[in-house]
Parts: structure tokens; sequence; C-alpha cells
């Protein structure tokens, strides 16, 4: 009798067990499926990040490079980096952000969060943090915004003081499109240099490598201004291209550290390593300077801060504070060498040394990722390994953004004519021929061309040697 009920029992019983059983699979499949909660604290700090970011372009970019050339240009820098903000930012929202962050391409992302369909307020974005907490979506969006506004900018300071306005507007459109988010995609949104295991913490490859050989394309295509090698063309305002640096370095805190996308430890390494390259750069470039020229200058101060941003911008979630002393150091070796005796040598006129400090500097900073690295890549064992990946990443973009920006120059070069502005516009200045005002109006009139405020200086303009180019 027991036998039987027992034997009618355990079916019941089992079937019981594994339903309760599926149930809890089924529960924990579902956990795990499920985006991360929503961490605020991370939230928070990607605001502030996100804001630091646009600082960097306004008003960092602008003032750094508005100090830099002759005063009858520096308002049109000043609208060059507004108008970065204004068109890269309607465009990322329209298509840039699916370029880049959408898809499972290789090479470049699809159009299914075209006009950010399906991307909602509740929408989640994992971070770096282990185990993974979330981020809205929207905040993400954001913060990669503000990069894809300054990558363009860099570029100004190769085609400085003599390219149309139009042309630029149409320029930076296209080249977002065309060679910012394929590479963001590459790196940052799954693509093959991502799966490869190459380190880019916050846009070595992405951001400065891209925009500095690109900006050499520019420089050259261009062809140089109007005097080159024969007239001085010093700074307008080391004051106001002191302050840009200074906003530089502090934007730069939410640039890298803002990359860990969490309020963690590895957010802190980040910011650390940050300011410390940036400081060894600068003592670095000024004993350079001491011994070559028998001083330091403000505007090698200036150039030696932001060159060490840029190197550590692709290492600095991976180096540790020592590894970012050495990356400080090298970059102001490497980059000191291409502004002084690099450009003059072949000529080139990189008007405010966008090639030289951010191709160079981005370049260098991609290499030292890999040999200083004390974190490495997904699937990479040793430094060695790491290097060769870096390499394989450095030479496709070396390749890759300045090919792309030929063939968009030279489209746009056959739409409008010509790249440049006529030798009259460009006399004149930019401010006046393009925008119809002026930069600095004093009683009595303009200041525009005012030969007190054009003396040589010891570094860039007033230093520049070589043939100048044929203008485009």
């Amino acid at each position: 009798m027991m036998r039987s009920r027992l034997i009618r029992f355990l079916p019941a019983a089992l079937a019981g067990l594994l339903a309760t059983l599926y149930a809890a699979a089924s529960a924990i499949a579902q956990e795990a499926a499920a985006p991360p909660a929503v961490d605020s604290g991370d939230t928070a700090w990607l605001l502030a990040a996100s804001a630091l970011v646009l600082m960097m372009t306004l008003p960092g970019l602008a003032l750094f490079y508005g100090g830099l050339v002759r005063v009858k240009n520096v308002l049109n820098v000043l609208v060059q980096c507004f108008f970065c903000a204004g068109v890269v930012g309607v465009l990322w929202i329209l298509v840039g952000y699916s370029l880049a962050f959408s898809g499972t391409g290789s090479f470049v992302g699809d159009l299914a969060k075209l006009g950010l369909s399906g991307v909602t307020i509740d929408s989640v974005t994992a971070n770096f943090a282990t185990p993974p907490r979330g981020i809205p979506e929207y905040v993400f969006i954001m913060f990669q915004a503000m990069f894809a506004i300054i990558t363009p900018g860099l570029i100004i300071g190769a085609v400085a003081e003599r390219m149309k306005f139009s042309v630029f507007v149409a320029f930076i459109t296209l080249w977002v499109l065309l060679v910012y988010c394929p590479l963001a995609h590459m790196v940052w949104g799954g693509g093959w240099i991502f799966q490869a295991g190459a380190i880019d913490f916050a846009g070595g490859m992405v951001v400065h490598m891209s925009s500095g050989f690109s900006a050499l394309v520019a420089a050259i295509l261009l062809g140089s201004r109007r005097g080159f090698g024969r007239d001085p063309m010093p700074p307008h305002s080391l004051p106001l291209c002191l302050t840009g640096a200074g906003l530089l370095w502090t934007g730069w805190f939410g640039f890298n550290a803002g990359s860990a996308l969490s309020a963690s430890p590895l957010a802190t390494l980040a910011f650390l390593n940050t300011s410390t390259a940036a400081s060894m750069a600068t003592i670095t470039w000024a004993a350079i300077e001491w011994m070559h020229r028998g001083k330091p200058t403000a505007l090698g101060v200036a150039t030696a801060a932001v060159a060490g941003l840029v190197a550590i911008t692709p290492a600095c979630g991976n180096v540790s504070p020592m590894g970012s002393i050495a990356v400080g150091f090298g970059v102001s070796v490497v980059c000191y060498i291409a502004v002084t005796f690099l450009k003059p040598a072949f000529g080139y006129d990189d008007s405010l040394d966008a090639f030289g400090v951010h191709g160079i500097g981005g370049t260098w900073g991609a290499l030292a990722s890999g040999l200083f690295a004390t974190t490495l890549g997904a699937g990479i064992e040793t430094n060695a390994q790491q290097l060769w990946v870096q390499i394989q990443g450095v030479v496709f973009t070396a390749v890759f953004a300045p090919v792309v920006t030929l063939v968009i120059l030279l489209v746009l070069k056959a739409a409008f004519g010509s790249l440049r502005v006529d030798d009259e516009s460009e006399e004149t200045g930019l401010d006046l021929s393009e925008h119809s005002e002026s930069g600095y109006v004093l009683t009595g009139g303009s200041l525009g061309g005012s030969p007190l405020l054009e003396k040589p200086h010891a570094a860039h303009g007033a230093a520049m040697v070589g043939a100048p180019h044929r203008p485009a």
C-alpha cells in the first residue's frame, strides 16, 4: 500500500521540483538579460564630465587657437569653434551616434538608432565597473557628442587664417560622418580595432591621430598662408593662448576620467595620470627650450601642456602614475622635434601645429599605451603583444584618416572652386572678409592689422621657414 502511494507521489513531486528549477533558471536568465540598474553617482559624474569636455572646445580650444592667430583672424577662429559645437551637435543626434555606436560591423555602425530611434529616457548603457553598473543612455550620448565636437575643431589649427568659412562648415560635416564616426565605431563601438584588444582609453587614435593626420593633409592641400616663411606671423595674444591651455587642462579631467563611465577607482587613476603627464611634459619642454633657445617661453609652456594631455589620453586608464611620467617626458621630446625641426624641413604650413602636437603626440600616446601598460587589452598577455596591436591601430588610423580627408577636400574644391579665400580677403583678415566683424575695436576704428600687435615671436610664426605651397 505504501509502495503504491509512493509510486503515485513521485511523478508529481518530480514535476513540482522541475517546475521550481525551471522558474528559478528563468528568473536568473531574465535578471542576467536585464540592463543594470542606473547608478546615480556614475550618472552625476558623467553629467559633470560632459560639461567639462564641452568647456575644452568652448572656450578652451577657441581661446588657445584664437590667441595663436594674428589679430585680424581671431574672431574667425572663435566662430569656427562655435560652429563645431553647432553642426556636430545636431549631426550626432541625427546620424552620428548611430554610425558610431550601433550595429556589429567591423568598420562602421548601422542606422538602427537614426535620430536616436529606440532610445528613451529609460534606456541604460552599462559602464566598465565590476560588476557593471548602468548610466542613462542619454548621458552617454551627450558625453560622446562632446568628443565628436572637439575632434574636427582640432583641425582648425592647420587651416587657420585662410580657409573659406563655407568650405569649413561643409568639411566638418562630411569629416565627422566619414572619418570620425567610423573610427569611433572601430575603437569604441565594437569594431575590429576594439576586437583586436587595442588600448585607446579616451581617444588617442579616434580623436588626436585622426584630427592630426587629417590636419596635415588639409594644410598641404590648402597651401601656405600669404607671406609664410617670409613675413613674421606671431601669436597676437599669448595671455589668451595660456588661458585657453589652462581651460583645456581643466576640461581634460572630464575627457579622460569621464571615459571610465563611472565614479570609480578607474576614473581616479585616469584623473591622476592626466595631470601628471601634463606636468611632466611642461617641465620637459621648458628644459629643452632652455637648452636650445636659451630660455623657456610662454608659448612653449602652453604647447607642452597640451601635448602632454594629448599623449596620456589613450593610456590614462592603463598605465601607472610612473608610466604617465614616461609618457609626458617622451611626448615633449617627439613633439618639440616635430614642431621645431620637422615642419621647417618640409615647409608645410601647419599654422598652429595641429599635426605636430595632435598627430605626433597622439601617435606617441597610442604606442606608449602598449609600452607602459599595466592593464592589457582583452586576450593579450604581454606588453610586446599589446604594442603590436597598438602599431596596427596606429598604422590604420594614419592611413585611413588622411586618405578620406583628401577625398573630402578634393570634392569640396570641385564644388566650391577653391578651398581658401582670395588674396585680398586673406590680407584684410577673415574676421572682416568672412564675418564683417572685428575681434578688437577701439574708439576711432579697428585694430585689424595693427603692427603693434604683430611683433615677431621666438616660436611658431616667426620661426617658420620653407617654400610656400601653391594655394588650393
